[in-house]
């Protein structure tokens, strides 16, 4: 018996959700005494930095063809790895390629799936996922009686554990199956940092007045090591690109601290961003809705905050080099 996680990559290198997902796997299957086996698809390097959160064997498949994202080949591929391994419990990531994979998935192996879980399983009596449910605002209890097993993990939900170990990394092959789906052209984000895989990440609104204003946010994203992001009516308005649009309509994130600026808190927005650690709100009305949930608040003009905020952290970061 095992544990698959499936390690998304991207570029050829392995994504930080890869590792939240060979965490919590790797702490499942410790929990449960068996091992934790890592399923990588396409040419990727460094795959030997997964055994860092204790993955004692990778299951590689170097096939071109992988590199473009197709998951009805991935769930394939998945499918015969789990059953290469004799996997109990099958574990993604919650993002765009778990979200995909892991219900074709479910349906192969007839698995029952558990998608955005923040906790590991309680399999005190039975097996039961809890995960976050009505935008967060709730949590769930479910439990899966079939005996293959499928859960997603939300980011940042489950404290990292490295448990570092050598794993063995093994070529695996498997007949990749011809879908429907063709590739037709790849756009890439032209930001440096994945809004889904930053730590930290600067938000703005409609306070800011114009886009000609988000210099200060992009000084303060670039000191702070950040993402940048907005609200939905500012990329409605065309002051900033769609992909960085956070809500509920919009990227759900959970970065361990999040600025929001200038962004009033309307409860779609909060939907999509309230799994952040910590939340630092910076809004002129003293009464915005952001407030109640942010853990710390700036009652203040964002253009007299944020250059402030720019300056500080700058001193800070001198000092401590």
């Amino acid at each position: 018996m095992s544990v698959l996680i499936y390690a998304d990559a991207n570029n050829g290198t392995l994504t930080k959700n890869a590792f939240e997902a060979a965490n919590y796997g790797a702490q499942l299957a410790s929990k449960t005494g068996v091992k934790a086996i890592a399923v990588v698809a396409g040419n990727v390097s460094g795959l030997e930095q997964l055994g860092k959160y204790g993955i004692s064997k990778v299951l590689h498949i170097a096939d071109a063809s992988l590199n473009s994202f197709d998951p009805q080949k991935l769930a394939h591929i998945v499918a015969e790895a789990a059953k290469s391994e004799n996997a109990s419990t099958i574990v993604f990531a919650h993002d765009y390629a778990g979200k995909a994979i892991a219900p074709r998935l479910a349906a192969k192996l007839d698995a029952g799936l558990v998608s955005g879980a923040i906790a590991l399983p309680n399999t005190d009596s039975g097996y039961t996922v809890k995960k976050a449910v009505f935008s967060g605002k709730a949590f769930a209890d479910v439990e899966i009686l079939t005996s293959t097993k499928i859960i997603s993990v939300l980011p940042n939900a489950v404290e990292k554990k490295e448990n570092p170990s050598t794993p063995e990394v093994v070529k695996f092959s498997v007949e990749i199956p011809s879908t429907n789906l063709k590739v037709k052209e790849i756009k890439k984000e032209s930001t440096e940092l994945s809004l889904t895989e930053a730590d930290i990440v600067v938000s703005a609104g409609r306070g800011l007045k114009g886009p000609e204003n988000w210099g200060m946010i992009e000084e303060l994203a670039h000191v702070l090591g950040a993402a940048t992001a907005c609200s939905r009516p500012v990329a409605d308005i065309g002051w900033r690109p769609h992909h960085e649009h956070v809500g509920q309509t919009g990227l759900a994130i959970r970065p361990n601290l999040y600025f929001a600026i200038g962004i009033s808190g309307a409860i779609q927005h909060l939907a999509g961003v309230n799994g952040s650690k910590v939340i630092v709100a910076i809004n002129t009305d003293a009464e915005a809705p952001f407030f109640k949930a942010a853990d710390y608040g700036i009652v203040g003009d964002a253009f007299e905050v944020v250059p402030k905020l720019v300056e500080a952290f700058k001193k800070f970061k001198a000092a401590n080099n």
